[in-house]
């Protein structure tokens, strides 16, 4: 008996209730790809990158070695290399005035499946680029701290999303001793590591891999945050979907000891207010690297697209983000 046949069964036999938010997943990934090609179609060109639309792994990181090659604001870093040979590229936005500036800090779609979050960090990315020198506020911020953001924290996972598995998760390792392929990254890290919240089992969504940092991704992100030690100001980790805005801890209930659009969210330490999550980014950018300002954000929607999200929510979802900074 497959997994879901059991669950029926078992559900069926306990007087379960039950709500379906999404019925008919394909029918959203149909429409999310008919709304792509559709912006694809009417877009001007008059933007390096279309930040109403999803992209590519390619077309993010042409995107920014465009920017690099073209701003003076922007430079890019190789924070690591995926199993499959793609790099794991962080943008770096800095006006250049001090070299000891504060540090904000952003790791996104570290589970592949999560598009709206490079798409968020894209679209902050092009708003503090565009916006320097005629926006006050962007200048400001820009000559205040220098702002770092690895856009797809997870290539071959997102590349595996487009061209296999929209609902992917995991990277794309090829587990030894096991047919099932990949690790949660977000379940790599030290703090807790393999605790409740993640899974020994390699064919698990939160399989937590054979050691902490094992993964070429979590490796990367501990280099990339570690590099700035003691000017990170806030880490930030983007998720989706639920529309929470998490703080330390995920690996327990125990809280630290310091505790645009009306869209709703809700707030409170991971372990509480989601789910136990034991090897997160959040909890070691805290613990490990004393990161106060350190969250999870967990993006729209609240399940009526899921992963899935609609293009056209891609600029309110990330206004709405960047306003809670």
């Amino acid at each position: 008996m497959d997994d879901m046949a059991h669950f029926h069964v078992s559900q069926s036999g306990s007087n379960m209730s039950h709500i379906v938010h999404i019925a008919d997943v394909g029918e959203l990934e149909r429409q999310e790809q008919h709304n792509m090609a559709q912006r694809i179609a009417i877009f001007n060109g008059e933007k390096a990158i279309d930040v109403d639309n999803y992209h590519t792994y390619e077309e993010v990181m042409a995107y920014l070695a465009e920017l690099a090659n073209t701003n003076p604001l922007v430079s890019t870093k190789v924070g690591g290399t995926s199993e499959e040979g793609r790099d794991i590229v962080q943008a770096i936005i800095s006006s250049g005035l001090s070299a000891n500036k504060p540090v904000h800090f952003f790791d996104c779609n570290i589970h592949a499946r999560e598009w709206i979050t490079a798409a968020t960090c894209v679209w902050i990315i092009d708003q503090i680029t565009t916006g320097y020198g005629s926006d006050p506020e962007i200048t400001s911020l820009v000559d205040q701290y220098d702002w770092k953001f690895v856009p797809i924290a997870n290539p071959d996972g997102y590349a595996y999303t487009w061209n296999t598995d929209r609902n992917w998760r995991k990277n794309r390792l090829v587990n030894n001793g096991s047919t099932c392929v990949g690790v949660d990254a977000n379940r790599n890290f030290p703090i807790g590591f393999a605790g409740s919240g993640s899974s020994s089992d390699p064919c698990s969504g939160t399989y937590h891999g054979i050691a902490a940092f094992s993964e070429r991704e979590a490796s990367a992100l501990r280099d990339l945050i570690a590099a700035d030690r003691g000017r990170v100001k806030t880490a930030i980790s983007m998720h989706s979907y639920s529309q929470m805005f998490l703080s330390p801890y995920g690996y327990t209930t125990d809280l630290p000891a310091e505790s645009t659009y009306g869209t709703p969210y809700t707030y409170g330490n991971t372990a509480v207010t989601i789910y136990i999550a034991s090897g997160d980014t959040t909890d070691h950018y805290y613990e490990s690297e004393g990161v106060v300002h350190s969250y999870t954000i967990e993006l729209r929607d609240s399940g009526t697209y899921g992963f899935q999200l609609p293009p056209d929510q891609i600029v309110p979802t990330a206004t709405e983000t960047r306003f809670r900074f």
